[in-house]
């Protein structure tokens, strides 16, 4: 198989791509043959050695985010047609046994391997990818739909809400935004100006973030937000209390300060899956720009630049 490796901390240039045997699943296991692999920000600090320095040995693999083909099955892993139960066939992921099967597609999370050929994850917590939702796409939801979902539902976000959005035109925004306005809330996205015209078009009322974003808040708002999710630290919740949000109300996945929460949800199959639902029937939209592979090292750029908007995918094998 070919992966993403890097041989020491550094910029996106100490990333190459390496040949390794195939791996192997074990009992409980799926191998997965990727087609496309999420690029997240978690991806450049590991690589910048800001993060996980304790699970990395070089040359390391890296990419938290899967979706594919099922090319092996592990034992222990219940294919269809040994399931007698409909609703699990349908897709239940209890143990002890997970009803997949070689040719089946699927997307989910896994840890500094995920930018990769072929994957092998337990199969409990792969999350079937619907027909009419391409790779890339379904690559590009895993972590965000998990991140923004699970932050919302912590922040109690709910109908006649006012939610403030920072950092809004990244993959965790563009899903907090939709999300959001699905729930009733009235949404605020900060961005930069290049960025107003993506927010407007799901559904968000755009402000340009910097030190004037308070009173850019008061002049666009028709009501002060009440709940605030930050998504892209810096002076944002700062900025947020200055507004009058109760801190128990802002969450951040960044960094807290101000009395405010982390909301870092937990992995969660479950939660993934209604998100991949709203997205393939076209409720949700998370728009990608896609590299090759053998582009790991812009790839990674990209996202370190913190520009640009939805989800940066790499493009393993073509579908």
């Amino acid at each position: 198989m070919r992966a993403a490796v890097f041989d020491r901390f550094g910029p996106p240039s100490v990333l190459r791509v390496a040949e390794f045997p195939d791996p192997v699943p074990g009992p409980g296991e799926i191998r997965v043959r990727v087609r496309a692999a999420g690029v997240q920000p978690f991806d450049v600090a590991v690589r910048r050695g800001d993060l996980a320095r304790d699970r990395v040995s070089f040359p390391q693999q890296i990419g938290q985010e899967y979706a594919g083909v099922i090319d092996a099955v592990g034992p222990a892993v219940v294919p269809p047609a040994a399931d007698s139960d409909p609703d699990a066939r349908a897709g239940d992921r209890s143990e002890p046994g997970v009803p997949w099967a070689v040719g089946d597609e699927v997307l989910g999370s896994t840890m500094l391997n995920g930018q990769a050929s072929a994957v092998v994850v337990p199969a409990r917590d792969a999350v079937r990818k619907p027909p009419h939702l391409d790779f890339p796409t379904a690559a590009g939801l895993v972590a965000a739909a998990q991140t923004a979902s699970g932050a919302l539902r912590e922040l109690a976000v709910r109908a006649g809400d006012v939610l403030l959005v920072h950092a809004a035109a990244g993959s965790v925004g563009t899903l907090a935004v939709q999300l959001a306005r699905l729930a009733g809330a009235t949404v605020i996205g900060t961005a930069s100006r290049a960025n107003h015209d993506y927010l407007r078009r799901l559904g968000a009322v755009p402000v340009a973030y910097g030190e004037s974003l308070p009173h850019s808040v008061r002049l666009v708002a028709r009501r002060l937000p009440t709940v605030v999710l930050d998504a892209a630290g810096g002076g944002a919740i700062a900025q947020s209390v200055a507004l009058g949000v109760p801190p128990d109300r802002i969450g951040t996945i960044v960094a807290p300060s101000h009395g405010a929460r982390v909301v870092r949800s937990p992995r969660d199959p479950a939660r993934l899956a209604e998100v991949v639902e709203l997205a393939s029937r076209g409720v949700l939209a998370m728009p990608v720009r896609a590299y090759p592979l053998s582009d790991v090292a812009a790839a990674h750029a990209a996202v370190e630049s913190r520009h640009g908007c939805g989800k940066v995918v790499l493009i393993i094998e073509p579908a």
